[in-house]
């Protein structure tokens, strides 16, 4: 019997190889829905301030969920990585196209001048992830990053993906931070308990 995280590494490749075989003519129009869906969620229209993400080529395309959070008035966080502390910030942005630099990892990130979010200002997180399970569960990148970040985060929890991204059982320990729910171009998946 293998160990969560080395049952994680066999899930890691499987859903990496899965990824790259999905087509780019496939994935924005399904981003596109899943756009749809978060922007007609009560969760969404409630909430007062997100924090959001840049997506990665592999990742569905959340960038037009951006510029609506700023034309809707919502305060507007992204992550962004202090090589201090070896932690990702909650870090509030006001323009998009002037306030965004590659940062170490090759994602783009607020400029330093942005000022960090306590988290508890945050009403709503959307999260991505390589896979998904109907608990909450997420499989992040192996890195744990999201997972720090998430562990001070009170509020909603929304995992982010395609729906090849949600699978039966994603392996879990200690550290892993739960979702409430996850969010596919074709469904909302509330996250089940016990």
């Amino acid at each position: 019997m293998s160990s969560p995280g080395e049952a994680k590494l066999v899930l890691r490749s499987r859903l990496r190889a899965e990824s790259k075989a999905y087509s780019l003519a496939s994935s924005a129009p399904a981003a596109a829905n899943l756009c749809e869906q978060v922007r007609n969620a009560s969760v969404w229209q409630a909430a007062r301030a997100v924090l959001l993400f840049l997506p990665l080529p592999s990742e569905p395309d959340i960038s037009p969920l951006l510029a609506a959070a700023l034309a809707d008035g919502k305060l507007l966080a992204l992550p962004r990585f202090n090589p201090a502390t070896q932690h990702y910030e909650a870090v509030q942005i006001h323009e998009l196209a002037r306030e965004l630099v590659i940062g170490p990892f090759q994602v783009r990130e607020p400029v330093a001048a942005c000022p960090m979010v306590p988290l508890n200002r945050l009403d709503l997180a959307l999260v991505p992830g390589l896979g998904f399970d109907l608990r909450g569960r997420r499989l992040g990148r192996g890195k744990g990053h999201y997972d720090r970040l998430l562990a001070g985060f009170d509020g909603r929890k929304i995992g982010v993906a395609f729906d090849f991204q949600i699978v039966a059982e994603v392996p879990c320990e200690a550290h892993d931070v739960p979702l409430d729910a996850v969010v596919t171009p074709t469904r909302w998946l509330a996250a089940q308990r016990g």
